[in-house]
């Protein structure tokens, strides 16, 4: 009975999409739902193992290198999966402008990764905290180079979610399969990079295999205006994702920095817990939402911006049933996965769950202003709350120790929630 009111909403919301665009919709949500149900589950199986395994010290150093190099899959994704997906969805009956958009944005990725490694190597060589574990970070850097040449930003542009999902699902399945027959002491530790990093590079050629002999891609090598345009059509997403991961990333960086890996493994499990609630299944409707939602503001702006926030109100009721549960379960969760209880880790898991609320009530909001071409505000915004928020995160883990990383992360949501519904408020269709 009290579903109903939701269900009505939801069911409104559907009329507003032409019947052939939500059965598209319905069937990428659908398919990357399966790829998001499978990555909740199965962490729920592999952290408690590792953390319990490899101890939480080593899970810290881990949990720390993957924060680093995430800084490098930042960069060789420069912004693409939003401008190129977009780009792709507007021109996806046109052959030989997508090969030139492919070949222009691999050619830059690869550079960009082939640059990341540059840079890695030089912090690893040059800084003793990092020279100390350099195995480490050799070994997870695998995730950057399987990450650049992974097309998950064609698949979100035409439309074939199925193959972002059947690819990640047999990924992740590989990953613990490998996991629990190969890692069995803490002296396996650097087999945790290196099998993720593994199973990441083979699901990104797999990805290329099947746009050769699926979608009859070609490459031919771009001339420098492709390149060019291509670049600027990513720079102020990439300068947001590059803000965003300041005060998101930079969490488990700074933990790692400021206080031991013990803690940031703690921390770490922490983030990861409200990563996988926040995740599913948001992540795979916004993916699947974005390029139709993009088809359909280019015909009919209000129409766009209705649907859009008819779904936002959606999320906003879906959250506030679902996240007071985890809340309240916050210390049987981290006894589940610990192995104890850790009072720093349910107060970090509780305050990460806020932020979760906060995010989920504003990520269509968030989307839309890609989707209507507002980078440069959608830029403004997160480069702002990036100034405010990676001091305001590194004096919070001074004060309250790891527990104040997941403190600043509210406040920081909760500003990023205001600025942006203010902004889209005012915005007039």
């Amino acid at each position: 009975k009290h579903m109903r009111p939701l269900i009505r909403l939801i069911q409104k919301t559907y009329r507003m999409v032409d019947p052939l665009e939500g059965k598209r919709v319905m069937h990428n949500v659908a398919s990357l739902s399966w790829l998001q149900a499978i990555t909740y589950v199965l962490p729920v199986i592999i952290l408690p193992y590792l953390f319990r395994v490899i101890g939480p010290e080593r899970f810290g150093r881990v949990a720390f290198a993957q924060a680093f190099v995430q800084y490098f899959i930042i960069l060789t994704d420069y912004g693409f999966s939003v401008s190129a997906t977009k780009e792709i969805s507007l021109c996806h009956d046109d052959n030989v402008r997508i090969s030139r958009v492919f070949s222009a944005v691999m050619t830059v990725k690869i550079a960009l990764a082939f640059l990341s490694f540059l840079i890695l190597s030089g912090v690893v060589y040059f800084v003793p905290k990092f020279r100390s574990d350099w195995m480490v970070y050799v070994l997870s850097f695998g995730a950057v180079a399987g990450g650049a040449i992974f097309p998950v930003w064609f698949f979100q542009g035409t439309e074939r979610m199925r193959y972002i999902a059947r690819l990640n699902i047999i990924g992740e399945f590989a990953f613990v399969f490998c996991i629990l027959l190969f890692v069995q002491g803490p002296q396996d530790y650097l087999k945790v990079p290196l099998i993720g990093s593994s199973v990441l590079l083979v699901t990104g050629l797999a990805g290329q295999y099947i746009l050769w002999s699926k979608f009859g891609m070609s490459f031919r090598w771009p001339g420098y205006k492709d390149i060019r345009r291509q670049l600027k059509a990513g720079w102020d997403v990439f300068i947001s994702v590059v803000a965003i991961n300041a005060y998101t990333t930079t969490r488990v960086f700074a933990v790692g920095l400021l206080t031991n890996n013990t803690l940031t493994g703690f921390y770490s499990i922490a983030e990861r817990i409200s990563g996988a609630i926040q995740t599913f299944p948001l992540s795979s409707f916004s993916q699947a939402i974005f390029p139709r939602l993009s088809k359909i503001f280019h015909r009919n702006k209000a129409a766009a911006f209705e649907i859009m926030r008819h779904i936002q109100l959606i999320t906003i009721v879906i959250s506030l049933i679902c996240l007071p549960v985890f809340f309240l379960l916050a210390p049987l969760i981290v006894k589940l996965v610990c192995g104890g209880t850790y009072p720093a880790a349910v107060l970090s898991l509780r305050f990460l769950l806020v932020s979760v609320f906060f995010i989920s009530s504003n990520a269509f909001r968030v989307q839309f202003l890609l989707v209507c071409g507002k980078t440069d505000i959608y830029s403004k915004i997160h480069v702002s709350m990036a100034m405010i928020g990676l001091p305001l995160i590194i004096i919070f883990i001074y004060a309250f120790s790891y527990a104040g990383a997941a403190m600043a992360t509210a406040v920081i949501e909760a500003g990023v929630f205001a600025i942006t519904y203010f902004t889209i408020k005012n915005l007039k269709f």
